[in-house]
């Protein structure tokens, strides 16, 4: 059966060129291996591991909640996603793990027990160049736990599923925006409790691109605002951070097809008082080169000496002057040159460079 969910991944992973189906084809396939009842599956920035662009099917959990989950789920420890790396491995589950919460995690376990969830089941997709995602599988009582043979098996996917991920990032580097962006500046205000304080036009008009409202019966997307879920993802992490929960960044990227790459990024704002009090803002704006040139190196998977080579390239220098500035011969360079080209699937350091630059 093992070797069956292996199989099946391994061929919707062949097929499926989109990013969002994709997801809906490994769960399929998940479904069909491993009984669950409710899943949350995110994207993630590569270098701080911030959610973005979630699919989600949580039964019975009102959208009036979502807050208190996502804020609870960022503040989780031992089953928090950036840990299932190494020798932990990339999946585990909540009962395998429950022994080793800490008390900054009740409120997941309140929400887990409000709710009737008897164990989550979490995974990893994670490589050397970052990490690409997390799924929660949630199973509600009265469905046994999540046994060892489930998790060692959906262990085996998520090599697979992982290159996939990063590999159709990769891919948004060729994408063309459809449109300009002409929204205006885009910023969202939360409370501590990531409650929705306001928001600008801006905000609205992206956040509805990354978490779209679900057609309706008669295929007809509904016309209501967006749930703000990014945005409670990012600043959920600058919560988990000024706890010590997690020592990342608060601030995701996350390629649109409206807008091309955005950061969303998380901080208070200034006033009297302790931080604590103070309510959130949550900026989108369009991805800088700095970024850009950091995604493209991760989802390209560039070694360290070829992203250090791409850089100098980006500043405009040749081989000769990149050979003295790293300290090789230009025999070398033009290896690592070659080597970067191959890779982005570039012709030329024209399109290497439009590509970064967007």
């Amino acid at each position: 059966m093992g070797v069956d969910l292996l199989s099946r991944v391994e061929r919707s992973c062949a097929r499926n060129a989109g990013v969002k189906s994709l997801r809906l084809a490994v769960l399929a396939d998940l479904g069909a291996a491993v009984a669950f009842d409710g899943h949350v599956w995110l994207l993630t920035d590569p270098a701080t591991s911030v959610g973005t662009s979630p699919l989600a099917t949580l039964p019975g959990l009102p959208m009036t909640r979502l807050p208190d989950l996502i804020r609870a789920r960022y503040l989780t420890t031992s089953t928090r996603w950036t840990c299932l790396t190494g020798s932990r491995g990339p999946a585990t589950s909540w009962c395998r793990a429950r022994d080793r919460e800490a008390a900054s995690s009740s409120p997941w376990r309140e929400i887990l027990a409000e709710f009737g969830v008897c164990d989550v089941a979490t995974l990893v997709f994670a490589d050397r160049f970052g990490c690409w995602g997390w799924l929660d599988l949630w199973r509600f009582e009265p469905r046994p736990q999540f046994s060892a043979e489930d998790i060692a098996r959906m262990s085996q996917i998520t090599p697979l599923v992982t290159a996939a991920l990063r590999s159709r990032q990769a891919g948004h580097f060729t994408d063309s925006v459809r449109t300009a962006d002409s929204t205006g500046p885009a910023v969202v205000v939360l409370d501590q409790g990531l409650r929705l304080r306001g928001q600008t036009a801006g905000a609205g008009s992206r956040l509805y691109q990354l978490n779209p409202p679900d057609a309706g019966p008669d295929g007809r997307i509904p016309d209501v605002p967006a749930i703000p879920a990014a945005a409670y993802n990012v600043a959920a992490q600058l919560i988990a951070r000024e706890q010590d929960v997690a020592a990342a960044p608060p601030r995701a990227r996350v390629f649109l097809e409206q807008y091309g790459w955005l950061t969303l990024e998380a901080d208070r704002i200034s006033g009297a008082g302790p931080p604590a009090g103070r309510e959130i803002a949550v900026t989108i704006e369009p991805s800088g080169f700095t970024d850009r040139l950091d995604l493209f190196a991760r989802v390209n998977g560039l070694t360290g000496r070829e992203r250090e080579v791409l850089g100098h390239i980006c500043a405009g220098m040749d081989n000769r002057s990149i050979a003295a500035a790293v300290s090789v011969s230009e025999y070398t360079v033009h290896d690592h040159v070659k080597s970067v080209l191959a890779k982005s699937g570039c012709g030329n350091r024209t399109i290497l460079l439009a590509r970064v630059a967007g």
